[in-house]
């Protein structure tokens, strides 16, 4: 499933592409949203996965697939910050799944011993593995604790990319310009549950859940990060800043009901957001 090494920057974007696609799998199989003829079976470890694949008998599957490929096209070009998958039932959210990404620009050091430039040894392949299968774990777990779906549901996806890199007029294949940014309303009290994080010398990547509180059976106390109210602006979700000011960052966007993009980090700041057309569910298995 895994590259054998993760040494250099392309065999992380592979680890990077191959976590999301699987993650996403994971939600769309653990919600019931496509039939078992959508997936293919692999193993990792003791740990069934099943793996979206191209299936022509189901146009949803085959959409998602487009969706994930979009996403891919921009890791590759290091301009995506932040995709979102939302579970909806209008008007409210029911689930959201968040995956931030980070690129890190890394340089050759000197290594003393041999006098050249060249890379020092940095994060272990194996603890890259470790963390990789952890993450996937925590989410199979989380996701057999979620309540069940209402039958309207509906899946839409969003992008939000790094302003300074993008330029203007970008949009993966499949997608278009956000026609609708705004606040994601939840009908009661979200509950933002943190899943894991993968990093490597040259990518990071973040999962996170917010749902209902009430939709939860029994979440991990360590899984929990901070109770919001019904609304959440796209802006809370994408904070650039490191660790301790990132925590801050969530923490006052949730706190806020109602800020526009505008409101949240003013008018010449504003993200750029795309997404492909929504996908309704009312015919999942």
């Amino acid at each position: 499933l895994f590259p054998e090494s993760i040494s250099t920057e392309q065999q992380s974007l592979v680890l990077v592409k191959r976590l999301l696609a699987i993650s996403v799998s994971c939600i769309t199989y653990m919600r019931g949203l496509f039939p078992e003829s959508s997936y293919g079976t692999r193993y990792l470890d003791d740990l069934c996965l099943k793996i979206l694949r191209e299936d022509k008998s189901c146009l949803g599957s085959l959409q998602i697939v487009k969706w994930i490929q979009g996403c891919f096209d921009a890791l590759e070009k290091q301009y995506v910050n932040l995709g979102f998958y939302t579970l909806s039932s209008n008007p409210t959210v029911t689930e959201m799944y968040q995956f931030k990404f980070k690129y890190k620009n890394k340089v050759p050091q000197m290594d003393i011993s041999s006098n050249h430039r060249e890379f020092v040894a940095g994060l272990c392949s194996k603890d890259v593995k470790r963390a990789s299968r952890l993450l996937l774990r925590t989410l199979y777990l989380l996701m057999q604790d979620l309540g069940p779906l209402p039958n309207d549901i509906t899946l839409s996806m969003k992008l939000l990319y790094y302003n300074h890199v993008t330029p203007k007029d970008y949009q993966p294949p499949g997608f278009k310009e956000d026609g609708s940014p705004g606040d994601l309303l939840f009908a009661g009290d979200p509950i933002n549950l943190k899943v894991g994080s993968v990093s490597t010398d040259f990518h990071l990547m973040k999962v996170r859940v917010t749902t209902e509180k009430k939709r939860v059976k029994k979440a991990d106390s360590n899984l929990i990060q901070k109770n919001g109210p019904t609304e959440i602006s796209h802006q809370g979700l994408d904070c650039e800043e490191d660790e301790e000011e990132e925590e801050e960052c969530t923490k006052i966007n949730l706190l806020n009901l109602a800020f526009s993009q505008e409101e949240v980090i003013g008018a010449e700041k504003k993200r750029k957001v795309s997404e492909p057309e929504k996908l309704p569910l009312n015919g999942r298995k």
